[in-house]
């Protein structure tokens, strides 16, 4: 299902839309600034002060202060409170470690912007229902405190011969690639077009073996000397807080294929283009590495 199209002051939660223009009036929102900080600051021994330590944002956590008013119409009240609680009801989600709902907004001038988390309280004040009219205070904890882009960015870069050979002129079919003893090496280039870090989804389709990936800027790498795919399997490495998954494409874990020198915790994608490159040993130049990833931003 495509997601709801907004315009400016309205925001969907899990597919119900609020704000401007709709029978959700939203009074007051809060918890979009700067989100909680769990510190690390140690006292300095035998003096005044502290010594400042790492700062890490904790979760955050959004209220909304809003109103249905459908007058004189209190069944419409009733359907979009069970609309929301449907929402934070979803097995799918709320029994599933690590699932999230989005929350997207919209204000003027700026992109749609999404927050990934759980829809934690629902609480309607139904005193006026017979009006049309219930207050209702709702509250979603954002697991990962950044906002990101509501569409994702995907790139595609082949396996190219850059080094150590390449194709013997005339090129005519059947093609044979030359010098297999060197592991082919492709630039690529990913942009995030957003103010922090985004973390992307690497998928590796064969194929392929012993493959590499290099963030060329920081020099961060994500090595696999052992994997083997043949055509049409895949591994696919998430980067993502809270997913950090290496998986194949029967839904095994593959962690164990990386070195114990790639963190993948480490792999973000920096405000700005970051070059990517790879490499392996592919004969017939048909191994693919997809590159996905939501812009990342510090504020709204």
């Amino acid at each position: 299902m495509p997601p709801l199209e907004l315009t400016d002051w309205q925001y969907d939660l899990g597919g119900v839309l609020m704000g401007a223009g709709t029978s959700i009036q939203v009074i007051e929102t809060s918890g979009l600034g700067r989100p909680p900080v769990r510190d690390s600051d140690v006292d300095q021994p035998s003096m005044d002060g502290v010594f400042a330590g790492r700062d890490y944002y904790g979760a955050r956590q959004v209220q909304i202060d809003a109103a249905i008013n459908v007058p004189g119409n209190p069944a419409a009240c009733h359907d979009i409170i069970a609309a929301l609680q449907a929402d934070a009801d979803d097995e799918g989600v709320r029994l599933a470690g690590g699932v999230t709902m989005p929350l997207r907004i919209l204000r003027p001038g700026r992109p749609v912007k999404r927050l990934d988390g759980r829809l934690r309280r629902v609480d309607p004040e139904f005193r006026r229902v017979i009006h049309g009219y219930v207050p209702l205070d709702l509250e979603f904890i954002a697991t990962d405190p950044r906002f990101y882009a509501d569409e994702e960015t995907t790139t595609e870069i082949p396996l190219g011969w850059l080094t150590g050979g390449g194709f013997a002129a005339p090129v005519v079919a059947p093609i044979y690639v030359q010098s297999g003893t060197v592991a082919a090496d492709r630039p690529g280039w990913a942009h995030n077009l957003g103010t922090g870090a985004a973390w992307p989804v690497i998928r590796i389709t064969g194929p392929v073996a012993n493959v590499s990936v290099i963030h060329s800027t920081s020099g961060r790498r994500l090595d696999l000397p052992t994997l083997t795919l043949t055509a049409g399997q895949w591994v696919e490495i998430d980067t993502r807080p809270g997913h950090r998954t290496v998986t194949r494409e029967n839904g095994g874990n593959a962690s164990a294929l990386l070195t114990p020198s790639s963190r993948i915790d480490l792999f973000s994608l920096p405000p700005g283009p970051s070059e990517i490159r790879w490499t392996g040993f592919d004969a017939t130049n048909t191994a693919r590495l997809r590159l996905t990833w939501r812009d990342a931003y510090t504020a709204l």
